[in-house]
């Protein structure tokens, strides 16, 4: 009978115990409201930061780094360079430029269209884009299927994939939603950093595998930008992500 006691009693303290350390993790990442950055932010991440293209028109990036709430900043910044084989973004040059000269992190994507030559585009973004160390690596953003299947979308990605690792001799980051990341990517492209579009969730993106990077809201603002900007917090330290960088 006491063995039964003491077995049930371990029972109960180990389900206490659980429970606690469940609740904890809840309070650590919670939305909390910003009012100047106009939305609510999970808590729980050092690190934030904002992407950008012509879409934002002409960014005062001075602005943006002086820019407090509750003590958050923007950290980082990813910026659109092109699309496709033919379009650059014509507001590239100069966010690249000004991001750099007001010491944020830097990263570039280019919009992949996976039913064009995915060499080709790879190859548009690198002559296009001047990616120094210190930049995060080049980002893949793939968001359509175009009506193709999944085994098709692997396969020009993996094209592209190739191109950008043989110039930069680093793996690439691929940007997604998590919808599309687990109906046509899965598990193939689970060793590449991801950065995943997720929107208005409360601690984390529902998404089967690590992240980097997690784009969690497009109705942002913040000085110096006109309209509103998406919102992205990365998945670890600011070592984590200076080390990410090329």
């Amino acid at each position: 009978m006491a063995k039964k006691r003491y077995i049930l009693h371990l029972i109960i303290m180990t389900s206490i115990a659980l429970g606690l350390f469940l609740w904890r993790m809840n309070q650590s990442k919670q939305l909390i409201t910003y009012p100047s950055f106009g939305i609510k932010i999970p808590t729980g991440y050092e690190i934030h930061g904002i992407d950008v293209s012509r879409y934002q028109k002409e960014i005062d990036w001075e602005q943006v780094v002086k820019m407090r709430d509750k003590g958050q900043k923007i950290s980082f910044a990813i910026i659109k360079s092109t699309e496709g084989i033919t379009l650059k973004d014509p507001k590239f040059d100069y966010n690249w430029k000004k991001s750099k000269e007001n010491n944020i992190i830097r990263g570039s994507y280019f919009y992949f269209h996976v039913n064009r030559d995915p060499e080709r585009q790879a190859q548009f973004f690198i002559e296009n884009t001047k990616l120094i160390a210190g930049d995060l690596p080049p980002i893949i953003d793939i968001e359509k299927s175009h009506g193709m299947s999944a085994d098709k979308i692997k396969e020009a990605l993996k094209k592209c994939i190739y191109i950008l690792e043989k110039k930069y001799n680093q793996k690439p980051i691929i940007y997604t939603g998590a919808n599309f990341y687990e109906t046509f990517l899965g598990n193939e492209f689970s060793n590449y950093p991801l950065w995943v579009a997720h929107y208005e969730q409360p601690y984390a993106p529902r998404i089967n595998r690590n992240w980097s990077i997690w784009q969690h809201n497009e109705k942002g603002r913040v000085n110096g930008i006109r309209g509103h900007v998406d919102f992205n917090v990365f998945n670890g330290s600011h070592s984590a992500l200076i080390a990410l960088c090329l």
